[in-house]
């Protein structure tokens, strides 16, 4: 493997090509127009232009980047993750076309790609599942029986479905019929597939979920958890590992688990598994995602690995370099995901140009970026800015690095989640480890934190006027 294309853009781009780069591997960036200027490009080796602003022009289109990789020589191509990562087709396409696909095999890719399709992947492997029905379901009254039997309040999921879109929580069962129109028309809407499934709903659930990485020799190991609890509209703000609340049994447990999963559908390289943890500490299957995490820096922190690296051997077929028994937790790591939205108005995108955009640097502190100072931020992909992770020799030290790394950062032009990053960090819940994933819900106040924020810049101006006053006092000393 020369040289490897990225399909991507902004901060995973970046940081799959600073590995290929380390391994000696030539890199290839591709751009839309709105990135003509981006960071990416001026890193990578060589750079390909394949279209317009919106992602369906773009980083969308499988044929444009295809050619790009046969234009420029590629021999293999990392998808990063969004965009086309999870797409069973490109996969195969990109195999068709001799080009290694540094991802799993699409079969693995289709059969996880469905949430019924992995449930029933993986049931004969005795891995505890939420209860609830393991088929799609259209037929309202066929659902509504079954809903009573299983118990109120229920869960309705699209089978296809991912970042919270045709979910809903019905509480009872006068409420059931509207919300399962909703959640077929949403399901049906945003992926073209109006299929759900119902399960029991667990009312206090933790996200934890599982670092799996496979080769084509027959070693699948699990690289421990990371806890993904605080989330708003259903998706993920602030991640650690490892988690405050797993045992060594029940980590082991469910790294096992996770094992069982990936064997399940012949799985090859990085993925994840994610769990719902109930407050007895139950763990239940939910999903696998098959391809590099946002969160995946927290797990390279706590065992020292690289998995990007990790992901290019085991593409190029080589036998994972490490055992089980070589794995183990070292140190606690936060990631709080830096976004251009506004959390003083139920975190709305808050694009605009980066006047001012200043990064923290630190021991124990790492960003993965993907902008620098001057940039506009585009309103046709994801707001997320950076990441930002902090690392200690345990999870009070990361968090207090956490802060002062927060504290850093200069931005200019954009409103951004820092001071939501800030809120959950002094919050007594999330310090304590006593949260599950209604945390924003049951503790965030955007009026909270805006009277914060005043004071803070009260406390500043004071400070600064107070400077200001001293330093006059000191110009109007006369010479002796």
């Amino acid at each position: 493997m020369k040289k490897i294309l990225v399909a991507n853009r902004g901060e995973i781009a970046i940081r799959v090509m600073k590995t290929a780069k380390n391994m000696g591997i030539k890199t290839v960036a591709v751009y839309s127009a709105a990135d003509r200027n981006a960071p990416h490009i001026k890193f990578a080796d060589q750079a390909v232009f394949i279209g317009q602003a919106p992602s369906s022009q773009s980083y969308l289109v499988m044929d444009k980047i295809i050619a790009a990789a046969k234009e420029t020589g590629a021999d293999a191509i990392h998808p990063g993750y969004g965009f086309l990562s999870e797409n069973a087709n490109f996969a195969e396409a990109v195999t068709n076309a001799g080009i290694t696909f540094i991802g799993p095999r699409p079969d693995a890719i289709r059969i996880m790609g469905s949430k019924l399709g992995a449930k029933d992947a993986v049931k004969e492997y005795g891995i505890p599942m939420v209860p609830g029905v393991d088929e799609a379901i259209t037929d309202v009254a066929k659902a509504k029986a079954i809903s009573k039997e299983i118990g109120f309040p229920i869960l309705i999921k699209a089978s296809a479905g991912g970042g919270g879109k045709g979910m809903r929580i019905v509480e009872n069962e006068a409420e059931f019929e509207s919300q399962m129109d909703r959640a077929i028309s949403e399901a049906t809407s945003a992926f073209g597939d109006g299929s759900v499934f119902i399960e029991k709903y667990v009312g206090s659930p933790r996200h934890i979920e599982i670092q799996v990485m496979a080769d084509s020799h027959g070693n699948t190991l699990y690289l421990f958890e990371r806890e993904c609890s605080v989330q708003r509209r259903h998706q993920k703000v602030v991640e650690e590992a490892p988690s405050s609340v797993l045992t060594p049994e029940i980590r082991k447990a469910m790294g096992e688990a996770a094992v069982k999963v990936a064997q399940a559908c012949n799985y090859l390289g990085a993925g994840t598994v994610e769990f719902l943890l109930d407050e007895k500490l139950n763990f239940y299957f939910l999903e696998m995602n098959t391809r590099l995490q946002v969160e995946h820096p927290v797990t390279e922190m706590i065992t020292g690995l690289d998995l990007v690296e990790l992901q290019i051997r085991v593409a190029r077929g080589e036998a994972l370099p490490i055992k089980q028994e070589d794995l183990h937790i070292k140190g606690h790591a936060m990631e709080l995901r830096v976004y251009a939205e506004d959390p003083l108005a139920d975190f709305a995108p808050n694009v605009g140009n980066l006047e001012v955009y200043e990064l923290p640097v630190g021991e124990g502190i790492r960003v993965d970026n993907g902008f620098e100072q001057g940039m506009d931020v585009p309103i046709y992909y994801d707001p997320m800015l950076s990441k930002l992770i902090t690392y200690g020799k345990d999870r009070a030290e990361a968090i207090e690095k956490m802060i002062q790394a927060i504290a850093q950062y200069k931005i200019k032009g954009v409103v951004t989640t820092l001071p939501f990053g800030t809120f959950v960090m002094e919050h007594e819940a999330f310090r304590s480890g006593n949260f599950d994933t209604h945390f924003v819900k049951k503790y965030y106040d955007a009026d909270k934190l805006k009277a914060q924020l005043d004071t803070e810049a009260e406390i500043a101006a004071y400070i600064a006027l107070k400077q200001y006053l001293e330093d006059s006092k000191q110009l109007r000393l006369p010479i002796l």
